[in-house]
């Protein structure tokens, strides 16, 4: 597949509501987008990276610079996903960058050969079980009024973001309001040390799902210890940026489910290593989701239909964050969301919502 060149087109998303987690509150995205264009067809990706480097390394001026000085001028002018990710492969990190320009260059050569982005990956089903994330509020009264919309909408999981101070009470809220039916899990992102473990082992009491990410990213040993002293089972997510990773986790016995995130991993190819890797050991693994627009969203949605995703991923419906998306929106049904059956991602940016949310856009020849 021949690459004439590389566009990198920032836009700003407002949110339907701010989105408040331990790393801080979003009220916009701001989203790098990346569209590789051949002579037979374009293709899109989104890099999921936050405006400021707090969920990870990365962030999104960062990630452009990356592609524009390193990524994009190592790509062979002829190349498929593989032979991108091998050329981006000696430049340490930037795995959201990397992924952003994989995914594009994957999703014009399924374009142009008219397969589904969901068929390339392996997806055993024609839809998803969504589940929804929910931030940290200002009091419990306001919770419980967002998750009792989130469940008549339908979603089929709740997560609660969690934090020291906003943790045991808002749970049991929750649980108690809603009953033990309610599929319900929490995300901590980081935010505890292993000290806190007494504290943590609070949340045992309520049935939940699992407990994502509640120590730092790089510290796989104090996982392990931890989830000997919780029964409520422990999924990493920050702590899982390539296969290797997870096999060390599993190795460790750090966590008995993966939160698969593919800008976080480098891109959708490592990310279904990764599926398959977990499958293969007996962990359970769920899509997560980095507030994408329906580019994102599509990719996700395919990625989530493999059938080692046996738990409901972030994969929301496109007005969970935004009035309006720069795709025709996802729209829940049934607590599910259809796996796009279009060649490549399935969807397009709508040209006109499109302009109106670009802040900028460069060209790169090759």
């Amino acid at each position: 597949m021949e690459i004439t060149g590389v566009e990198l087109r920032r836009i700003t998303m407002p949110l339907v509501a701010p989105f408040r987690t331990s790393f801080g509150t979003e009220t916009a995205r701001d989203v790098l987008l990346v569209r590789v264009v051949t002579p037979g067809a374009e293709g899109w990706g989104e890099c999921v990276a936050m405006a400021e480097p707090r969920y990870s390394s990365e962030y999104a001026d960062g990630a452009a610079q990356a592609l524009r000085r390193f990524l994009v001028p190592a790509l062979p002018r002829h190349a498929d996903a593989h032979a991108a990710g091998r050329a981006m492969e000696p430049f340490k990190g930037h795995r959201m960058a990397k992924a952003a320009l994989e995914t594009a260059v994957l999703d014009a050569r399924l374009r142009a050969a008219g397969e589904s982005f969901g068929s390339f990956l392996g997806a055993a089903r024609d839809r998803v079980p969504c589940g929804v994330s929910v931030g940290i509020m200002n009091s419990v009264p306001e919770l419980l009024d967002a998750v009792a919309g989130y469940v008549e909408e339908g979603y089929v999981r709740i997560k609660l973001k969690i934090e020291p101070g906003w943790d045991v009470a808002p749970v049991r809220a929750v649980r108690e309001r809603f009953g033990d039916d309610l599929l319900l899990q929490v995300d901590a992102n980081a935010a505890y040390r292993l000290s806190d473990a007494h504290h943590l082992a609070r949340l045992d009491a309520f049935g939940l799902l699992l407990i994502e990410q509640p120590l730092a990213d790089d510290d796989l040993v104090q996982h392990a210890r931890l989830a000997k002293l919780l029964r409520t089972p422990i999924c990493l997510d920050e702590s899982i940026e390539s296969a290797a990773h997870a096999a060390a986790a599993i190795s460790l016995g750090a966590c008995a489910i993966v939160n698969v995130k593919p800008g976080r991993v480098g891109g959708y190819l490592e990310a279904r290593r990764i599926h398959d890797l977990c499958r293969a050991h007996g962990v359970a693994v769920w899509c997560g989701g980095m507030l994408e627009t329906g580019l994102g969203r599509a990719a996700n949605v395919a990625l989530a239909a493999l059938p080692g995703f046996t738990l409901p991923g972030d994969t929301s419906g496109s007005g969970r964050y935004y009035a309006t998306d720069i795709t025709p929106p996802f729209v829940l049904d049934g607590g599910h969301l259809p796996v796009p059956t279009g060649p490549g991602l399935g969807v397009e940016p709508v040209p006109e919502i499109l302009d109106e949310v670009t802040v900028s856009t460069e060209w790169i020849a090759l």
